[in-house]
This record gives C-alpha cells, sequence and structure tokens, in this order.
C-alpha cells in the first residue's frame, strides 16, 4: 500500500516537473515598422513595377515544439506607396484597390506547413476588395530568436506568392498591365 501511495504522489509531481518542457503556443504582435507586404506586377511590358503598404497589424502563433502555428494580418490598403503620390490615388480608386469601400485587405491562415523546426508555406484566405481567395505563401525565410536589442522573443519571415488581381475585381487594363502580381512579404513579430 506504501508503494502504491508513493507511486500516487510522485505522479503528478513528475507531471508538473515535465510541464515546462512541453511548450505551448506564444503568440507574437506584427512589428509595423518592420513589415511591410509589397506587390509587383509587369507594366506595359516596358518594366516590374514594385509597390507596397506602409501599416500592417497582426498577429503571428507560433509552437515550435507541437509545429503548428497561424498568422492574421490586416493591411491599410490606404497606406499603398508607389512613390508617387498621383499613383497612389489612382491605385486606391474603383478600378484597383476602390480603398473608399474597402480600406483593408486580410491573410488569415488556415494551415502552416513544417519541414522541420521551421515553416515553409502558409496556407490561408486573402480578402481583397471585398473578395475572399485561398492562397498559399511560401515561406522563403524564417527565424525565431531573442531580439538582441529589444530583449525579448521575436521571429521574422520572408514569404512570396503570385495571385491574379483579376480574381479580386481589379483587373483593370489587363493584359497590358499584367494581371499576375507576385506578393513579397517581409514580416517581423515580437512575443507578447
Amino acid at each position: 500500500m506504501k508503494m502504491l501511495t508513493r507511486f500516487a504522489l510522485a505522479t503528478p509531481l513528475a507531471i508538473a516537473l515535465a510541464a515546462p518542457a512541453l511548450a505551448a503556443p506564444e503568440t507574437y504582435a506584427i512589428d509595423g515598422s518592420h513589415t511591410f507586404p509589397r506587390f509587383s506586377y509587369n507594366h506595359l511590358g516596358f518594366s516590374k513595377q514594385l509597390s507596397r503598404f506602409d501599416k500592417t497589424t497582426g498577429t503571428v502563433t507560433f509552437d515550435k515544439a507541437a509545429k503548428t502555428g497561424s498568422v492574421d494580418v490586416t493591411i491599410d490598403t490606404t497606406s499603398v506607396d508607389t512613390g508617387f503620390p498621383t499613383f497612389n490615388e489612382h491605385i486606391q480608386g474603383a478600378d484597383f484597390l476602390d480603398t473608399a469601400q474597402f480600406p483593408t485587405a486580410t491573410f488569415k491562415s488556415t494551415s502552416v506547413r513544417f519541414e522541420g523546426d521551421k515553416p515553409v508555406e502558409v496556407i490561408g484566405n486573402l480578402t481583397l476588395k471585398g473578395v475572399t481567395k485561398p492562397v498559399t505563401l511560401t515561406v522563403t525565410s524564417f527565424q525565431a530568436i531573442p531580439h538582441p536589442m529589444l530583449k525579448k522573443d521575436a521571429l521574422g519571415a520572408n514569404a512570396t506568392a503570385v495571385i491574379k488581381r483579376s480574381d479580386f475585381g481589379a483587373g483593370k487594363y489587363a493584359p497590358y498591365v499584367g494581371d499576375e502580381v507576385t506578393l513579397d512579404i517581409a514580416i517581423e513579430a515580437i512575443k507578447q
């Protein structure tokens, strides 16, 4: 009986001591000063135009041990930056982003695929101009380490995908202005 009692007392203690070794999902807030979704497209066959959005918010959840994660991002489409104020207004018009009616775009992940300890694909839904379509982001780099200046855990990644703007009701001037748009997202986030 003493042996059974000792076992009964030791089991919860062993579980309690092992618990810190089990990781749990951690939430990271997007650092808007280092997160810039960019997009590029063919302009009349002359050049590849590159623009970005300057205001992005959201969260990333990451569990290294379980190899799971999620991404929830909101992009302020009124913050589009083409490098030329008049063209910013043109891109925000009804033919393209229609920011008066749709001032934000969102990406919400449905799953994350890992290879080893690192995510390699983020599958989710992109909502742009009121239209939601599935999009798979290919993660080209990823790092989760303590931030050397902030002294907090942080993560960063670069990801890319190709979408058709006509799928989102923004196909004006296609095919002269390329319908395919390459998204290139640089993201940094700080643990909360």
